[in-house]
């Protein structure tokens, strides 16, 4: 498959994501039980209503594209090793926000190929906001059917607006933001769950978003795409693109910028 033809996709995925999200509200507005999965994070009845929409409908769309999703995500990599394209998904992003109730939880769908994301759909239910992009196309916000192109913004030094997790803020980022300031003085920060946190940087709303732990890939593939049609960068601490696919499904640490060339990486060296 080439790279291009990947865009045909892009509106029946905003539609599987938002039916998807439906799903999630139908569950976030009554009461609902939390179990715990193997690795100890949260799992809900809406995360498996989303994961068996969205894969019954991506396999009906494209029955010859395998599909990876956070809830089966039990795929051999002998198996896997041999995917040039595949969807990536992550149903329910932010469950923790979704059992706070803030809102801030999205349904992430990626097509990747060759180990790289070209097509990106992050739907966030509570607000009716996507965002949406695809290599060759463009990238885009949509709200109530509104639609409009997005950027990511250059930043050239001074006051910077920092994203940080709102559930998974720690010393490494306060570090961050300490040789932050002594090198531009003041800054802001924005804090956001979920793939919304890549998408700020998409759009403008913010300058740099460091992750300085753990992630998976599902986690980041469709927003990465986001930010890199709307010309931001998403990168490891070497300055190299997050990459998928991989032997271990865990993301490295990266960040998250926009436009430009600005060089973040001397407030990362040596906090590893």
């Amino acid at each position: 498959m080439a790279r291009q033809d990947s865009c045909k996709y892009l509106e029946e995925v905003v539609v599987i994501a938002t039916d998807a999200g439906r799903r999630i509200l139908e569950v976030y507005e009554r009461s609902y039980e939390v179990s715990d999965k193997h690795d100890g994070s949260p799992l809900t009845e809406a995360d498996s209503l989303a994961h068996t929409l969205i894969v019954e409908r991506l396999s009906s769309m494209t029955p010859d594209i395998p599909i990876l999703s956070e809830e089966s995500a039990a795929v051999d990599y002998a198996e896997r090793s041999h995917w040039h394209t595949f969807w990536l998904v992550d149903p329910l992003d932010g469950t923790k926000e979704f059992i706070h109730h803030n809102g801030e939880f999205t349904v992430n769908i990626a097509l990747i190929h060759e180990g790289r994301p070209v097509l990106g759909v992050v739907y966030v239910p509570v607000t009716d906001a996507t965002y949406l992009a695809c290599v060759g196309l463009g990238a885009f916000k949509q709200i109530a059917r509104q639609r409009h192109i997005i950027f990511a913004s250059s930043y050239t030094g001074g006051k910077a607006t920092v994203v940080a997790s709102r559930s998974h803020r720690g010393d490494k980022l306060e570090d961050f933001l300490a040789r932050l300031k002594t090198r531009e003085g003041e800054y802001e920060t924005a804090s956001m769950g979920s793939s919304l946190k890549l998408c700020l940087v998409a759009e403008s709303k913010a300058d740099v978003y460091p992750r300085l732990g753990p992630t998976s890939e599902w986690d980041t593939a469709a927003a990465q795409c986001v930010v890199e049609v709307a010309g931001g960068h998403v990168t490891d601490m070497q300055g190299k693109p997050l990459t998928y696919n991989k032997p271990d499904l865990l993301n490295p640490w990266f960040l998250v910028s926009g436009a430009g060339d600005y060089d973040w990486s001397g407030y990362v060296e040596g906090l590893g």
